[in-house]
């Protein structure tokens, strides 16, 4: 690989980190080992999701289970169809929310940027509710109803931002008071419910990987992976429009078509991940700004972003499997705690910073 020093007009780079070009784009090479380590990391978490549990393995027979080359037929089944699975959906989906929540930071030039805290994780939540009280419960319907509700609520919250342009922080103030909306709204929807089905909404909201098995997180890693590689070709154009909708329409780039691109592709990045896990949060709101700051990235980094939600999806899962003992908490849980903390954390850092 080639170490590339070129720079887009007005970009502020560091000349002193050499950078690699990859298919056209620059990629920091700090970030590169930084990715490289965190996802060496998140794979060491999900190694030790297959060894721990009730049926505890040894790493030879994890590796013989994900070969299908136990001796025990019970070690094929437990690695290969119980714990594979969600293994590969905290990985997958960990980055597709980390990548999402990249987006939504660099478009608002904001760390409170992020799909949970602008709404349209809850706008997919309540398209899943309502697909749930109306059809019942099924994985297909209520994927559907999520997409659906993350891209509508999206587009909701697009129009009342828009006023000649999209601003960041405008985005994140209507974003902040339609998610209060929606959530009032939820809690009506689970309320009037059947018992059946209020319960079947409140499971599937706490956000989990429990029960995740090969049918429910193939197709949906599929397209998540599809839809950050999508992410990943708007990446030059994100770079850009950090420095500023003025320089980015003097550099080429179509501000508003290439953000409300972006705006599309990032929730349903987001809605896809809600559809088969539940609305999992904070994890969106933390990986960006953990990943840039390890990586001391000149800006918001994809690659980074991804690695670290992978990193914290599939360690917060394995704390929530094994930190009570028997019992299994939903994934959710684990991360709306943690990530409570990190918002008190960058609430006060954005505090002394406007000091």
């Amino acid at each position: 690989m080639n170490i590339d020093r070129s720079v887009l007009p007005g970009e502020k780079i560091d000349f002193g980190r050499p950078m690699l070009r990859i298919f056209g784009q620059r990629i920091d090479m700090r970030v590169v080992m930084t990715v490289g380590i965190v996802t060496l990391l998140a794979l060491a978490c999900g190694f030790a999701g297959l060894m721990l549990g009730k049926f505890s393995l040894t790493p030879g027979e994890v590796f013989q289970g994900l070969f299908g080359q136990a001796d025990r037929r019970i070690v094929n089944t437990v690695v290969g169809e119980w714990r594979a699975p969600r293994i590969i959906a905290g990985i997958v989906l960990g980055a597709g929310l980390g990548v999402s929540g990249a987006v939504f930071q660099s478009l608002t030039r904001n760390p409170l940027g992020s799909p949970d805290i602008i709404g349209f994780s809850t706008g997919a939540y309540t398209g899943g509710i309502v697909t749930i009280i109306v059809l019942g419960s099924g994985y297909i319907s209520t994927a559907l109803g999520a997409i659906i509700g993350g891209i509508a609520t999206a587009a909701l919250v697009y129009l009342l931002t828009w006023k000649g342009g999209v601003q960041g922080f405008r985005l994140i103030i209507v974003g902040i008071a339609l998610t209060a909306m929606l959530n009032a709204f939820n809690t009506w929807l689970i309320m009037r419910a059947d018992l059946e089905l209020a319960m079947a909404a409140a499971t599937w909201g706490a956000g989990s990987l429990n029960g995740m098995g090969w049918s429910t997180i193939t197709p949906a890693a599929i397209v998540t992976v599809v839809l950050a590689l999508a992410c990943g070709l708007f990446a030059r154009d994100l770079h850009t429009l950090e420095l500023g909708d003025d320089t980015a329409k003097a550099l080429g780039v179509r501000n508003e078509p290439v953000r409300a691109a972006l705006i599309l592709v990032a929730v349903a990045l987001v809605a896809v991940v809600t559809a088969a896990a539940g609305p999992i949060a904070f994890v969106a709101l933390a990986a960006p700004q953990i990943g840039r700051r390890i990586a001391k990235a000149q800006g918001t980094s994809l690659l980074a972003s991804a690695a670290v939600g992978a990193l914290l999806l599939v360690g917060a899962d394995l704390i929530a499997q094994h930190a009570l003992g028997d019992i299994q908490l939903p994934v959710g849980v684990v991360t709306v705690s943690i990530g409570g903390i990190y918002l008190i954390w960058l609430l006060v850092q954005e505090a002394r910073k406007a000091k």
